[in-house]
């Protein structure tokens, strides 16, 4: 993690060159994160309870932890960790976790109720079962997942799939049931349900959904491909309710297409226009009766280096077709299209059945890493190996001595990849690094993480082509059997292989598995057939380890499986890594496939690097000192401990000013904003608040020092909405170093 200091001048700096004018727009440096809280949980484990928190980007550098029982104290000095067990901790059992910043304890964070099962069970409630046009019954089954902050309270909601037992490859003919999409509170609360209706095909190739904080209100927005007939979440429907544009095979080739953005907490439709990328000639993606034409993937990328944008695309064993879009201020607008039939045709025949993002080249902008193509941030080819479409993808950084990331990939077609069935190459500039013969034949699925210590980097193995190192070296012939998806899940670096419903740990010298986990021995099983994968794998909650959601086999709840192995590891949430997060976003879409970080995350890992980031900035809850403009010789700080974020405000004597824009007021009217503050002047500082330009006079009094930091209230009177201003003025006397504020 960066040195605090350093954060705040860079952050500064760019704060400063948008105080120009009164109506700048702040634009907070680095990708935006969501601003999570600590998601403190506690598991039942055996003899005692384990208790487990995140560690968050904007974290002071120097935080430590105690943990509470009740009203307990369990851990004598601050933790240097992420988990504590409690030997004599029970199921009835509740426990808190509390910050220690530069000595001295925070309020708590609350671990919820104990678990008494290695799992969260999550109350579902399918839809109802359906027939077919031709008579055929249909029920439904939980099918991919999706994380998504929907209200904005710093814990993750998960937004899941409904698909029914009659979906559909492309390459079928045939009827399918409507899909539909539901968001579930951790406690099993559902939020809203979405009915995409009978003109959007059921399939693991039709629906991709995409769940972000587009807009960067402090809340997610969900966006899906909708079609005539979609119903959303308030009961509304979308464009024609009586349209049936299935042809007679169950293919839907006829009739408009839209791309809608959901509200996350309502599951509202606020914005709905014709989908990009469009239909067009059927036969112009490869041939006439549906199959290649609909074969959509999504997810998210900050294009711009700093807000998110979503990615949508059509096709890629020909013809391939990339959109982005951007959520801001109500509106929904094209980025840029990128089109193989219009320019960079050498993507033609290069896509994947998902794709990744991140920055491949090192430019400070996400990239979409497509396949065997990769499509830069401006929406232009950046380069394409020319092996051909196949159907997994690992895009990470796997090679801790090698500059920038690389991507692992396995290839279908021997015309295409010739010697290289499955391979490595450079992110950057998509040189290959290595190639395995895939034996003349298509090679389906492919791995690559850290699973064996006595080789540097992460392994790499695939259903053709050997267990090899990073450098391509062959570890052994015999590939391990697991290749479907990968979990950090003990204490160590190593990457653990889950195979079907297990999570496997590979022990080299007797080239077996020992299971860790089997959530079958519960009830749960897995999604995607032979692909065998879980709902969802992500780090959700608890410390950087990942979290595994699986369906149990009645289809009534999600079973989420969470760690209880302590490790002494300190990393932040892996959430709080762009790359990791947005391909956690994408994880539903076609071939899902698991996150990987933009750093190495293996064996031999000594550093765990925080690319700059930033949190939503709304003008509510809590505001940082550090996205005020500033004037007149105040300054952001970070050379007093105890402060909270990246740093505080620090005035002269006299004529110094600190503007928060963008206060929102919410209904409007008289409020009561707190203000976390420092004065370790003997006496009070008195200066001048000015709320949206009407001056009231403000006391700051003495704290004893300026590392003793308190709280104190203002009444302001706020204007409805978000134009409200905040400037504090020093005329003579200074004022406090202030912190945050917060505005209800």
């Amino acid at each position: 993690m960066s040195h605090p200091t350093a954060r705040a001048a860079t952050l500064l700096l760019a704060l400063l060159a948008a105080a120009g004018s009164a109506s700048a727009v702040i634009t907070l440096p680095g990708k935006q994160i969501e601003n999570l809280n600590r998601g403190a949980v506690a598991i039942g484990a055996g003899s005692g309870v384990f208790v487990s928190w995140r560690q968050l980007a904007q974290d002071p550098a120097g935080i430590g932890f105690n943990v509470y029982r009740g009203g307990t104290k369990l851990n004598a000095a601050p933790l240097n960790a992420l988990n504590f067990t409690d030997p004599s901790g029970t199921a009835a059992d509740s426990y808190t976790v509390r910050e220690v910043v530069a000595g001295v304890e925070q309020p708590g964070s609350s671990a919820g109720a104990t678990w008494a099962k290695p799992y969260l069970a999550i109350p579902v409630q399918a839809p109802a079962a359906g027939v077919t046009p031709t008579g055929e019954a249909y029920t439904y089954e939980i099918n991919d997942g999706a994380p998504a902050d929907l209200d904005g309270d710093g814990s993750y909601e998960i937004i899941v799939k409904w698909q029914p037992t009659n979906a559909k490859d492309n390459s079928q003919s045939g009827y399918t049931g409507n899909t539909y999409l539901d968001a579930y509170k951790l406690d099993g609360t559902r939020m809203w349900r979405i009915d995409l209706g009978r003109n959007i095909r059921a399939g693991a190739h039709y629906t991709t959904f995409v769940a972000y904080d587009f807009d960067g209100d402090g809340q997610a927005e969900l966006m899906a491909k909708t079609a005539d007939g979609t119903v959303d979440g308030q009961g509304t429907v979308i464009g024609s309710s009586s349209a049936d544009h299935r042809n007679a095979n169950g293919y839907i080739l006829s009739g408009p297409e839209y791309l809608t953005v959901f509200n996350g907490l309502t599951g509202a439709a606020m914005k709905t226009v014709d989908y990009l990328p469009a239909r067009g000639v059927v036969s112009s993606w490869g041939d006439n009766y549906g199959n290649r034409v609909d074969r959509f993937l999504g997810g998210v990328a900050n294009l711009d280096g700093n807000r998110p944008s979503a990615i949508f695309s059509r096709g890629y064993y020909t013809r391939a077709v990339i959109a982005a879009w951007d959520w801001r201020d109500g509106a929904l607008t094209s980025r840029w299209v990128f089109d193989s039939d219009v320019a960079g045709a050498a993507a033609r025949g290069q896509g994947a059945h998902w794709f990744a993002t991140g920055d491949a080249n090192d430019d400070g902008r996400d990239d979409i890493v497509f396949g065997a193509a990769t499509i830069d941030s401006y929406g232009q080819l950046l380069y394409t190996t020319g092996l051909g479409h196949g159907d997994a993808l690992h895009f990470g950084k796997f090679d801790p001595g090698r500059p920038g990331q690389q991507v692992y990939m396995v290839h279908e077609s021997p015309s295409a990849y010739g010697a290289s069935g499955s391979g490595l190459h450079d992110a950057a500039t998509g040189a290959l690094i290595w190639g395995a013969s895939g034996s003349n034949a298509d090679v389906g699925r492919g791995v690559c993480f850290d699973v064996d210590p006595a080789y540097p980097g992460a392994e790499c193995w695939a259903s053709r082509g050997g267990l090899r190192g990073i450098d391509g070296a062959l570890i052994n012939a015999s590939a391990p059997g697991s290749m479907n998806f990968g979990v950090w899940w003990d204490g160590d670096l190593l990457r653990e292989p889950m195979g079907s419903r297990a999570v496997q740990k590979w022990i080299p010298a007797t080239r077996t598995f020992a299971t860790l986990l089997d959530a079958g021995a519960y009830g749960a099983t897995t999604n995607n057939g032979t692909k065998a994968t879980p709902v969802l794998s992500a780090d959700l909650f608890g410390d950087w380890r990942e979290e595994i959601v699986f369906r149990n086999t009645g289809n009534t709840e999600l079973m989420v499986f969470s760690t209880t192995i302590p490790t002494g590891t300190r990393i932040n949430t892996l959430m709080h890594n762009p790359q990791y997060r947005s391909q956690v976003a994408a994880q539903n879409a076609g071939y899902n496939q698991p996150p990987h970080t933009s750093f190495y995350l293996g064996h031999g890992a000594s550093a765990f690097p925080q690319e700059p980031v930033h949190v939503p900035y709304d003008g509510s809850g809590t505001v940082q000192a550090e996205t005020a403009i500033v004037s007149g010789n105040t300054a952001v700080k970070a050379d007093r401990a105890g402060y909270r974020h990246l740093g505080f405000l620090n005035f002269p004597l006299k004529g110094g000013a600190a503007e928060f824009q963008r206060i929102n007021g919410g209904a409007g009217g008289v409020k009561t904003i707190t203000i976390r503050y420092a004065n370790g002047n003997p006496t009070p500082r008195t200066g001048v608040l000015r709320v949206n330009g009407q001056p009231q006079a403000i006391s700051f009094r003495i704290t004893g020092s300026w590392t003793a930091w308190t709280t104190m209230a203002a009444t302001v009177n706020l204007a409805p909405g978000q134009a409200n201003t905040l400037r504090f003025e020093s005329t003579g006397q200074g004022l406090g170093n202030i912190d945050e504020l917060i505005v209800p």
